[in-house]
């Protein structure tokens, strides 16, 4: 068996998680679920790393789990060059730089949201939107008020965190925003799964 299979000891079939899309294995854990839970990296053409969000770059894809220590795992283990069974470049702050392309990526999407008119920010204008049923996922800052997110409703309709009142403010050109409406489509399912995997990187980090 190969050092890059080894890394990647088989799941059994029952263990795998359910999804609608195909699933996508860690190169460090062996771990296999759905692609919004991982992050992809490529190898440039100079066979440094280089991570691909948007999952569209050229080359053979090698997955590791969102998060800070299995991305040091994966360099520290040389895993990206024994998966792409070739010599790989690590930049020395790749997680620092994968934890910073999910949030601009993350602003990116809200902003494209605002800007196709799909999204209603602050409070009243959210609560509206939630009344008039034009929510189909609802973005709250990660560091807003628990009790102010009751008051506005939407008991069922989807709810999104990961970034801050500061970060979300930039996708509005205000100084902070804590809540917005993103009506139904595929703008609001690219935030949902956006925003999810910046959710749960940043938490990893925090534990770690």
């Amino acid at each position: 068996m190969s050092e890059a299979l080894a890394l990647a000891p088989e799941i059994p079939a029952d263990d795998l998680p359910e999804t609608d899309g195909p699933l996508r294995r860690c190169i460090v854990s062996g771990r296999t679920g759905p692609r919004a839970s991982f992050v992809r990296f490529v190898l440039g053409p100079d066979s440094t790393v280089v991570p691909d969000l948007a999952g569209k770059l050229p080359g053979r894809g090698l997955w590791v789990s969102a998060d800070a220590g299995s991305i040091r795992r994966a360099a520290d283990k040389n895993a990206f060059a024994k998966a792409a069974r070739a010599s790989a470049k690590v930049p020395a702050d790749l997680p620092e730089r994968v934890g910073q392309l999910l949030t601009r990526r993350a602003i990116e999407t809200l902003a494209l949201c605002r800007r196709a008119g799909q999204a209603a920010q602050g409070f009243e204008k959210t609560k509206e939107a939630i009344a008039k049923g034009r929510c189909g996922l609802l973005v709250a800052a990660s560091d807003g008020s628990p009790a102010e997110r009751a008051r506005i409703g939407g008991a069922g309709i989807p709810v999104a965190s990961g970034l801050t009142a500061v970060e979300m403010g930039e996708a509005f050109g205000r100084e902070h925003a804590v809540h917005a409406a993103i009506a139904s489509g595929n703008l609001a399912e690219r935030l949902r799964e956006d925003l999810a995997r910046l959710a749960a990187y940043r938490a990893a980090g925090s534990n770690a």
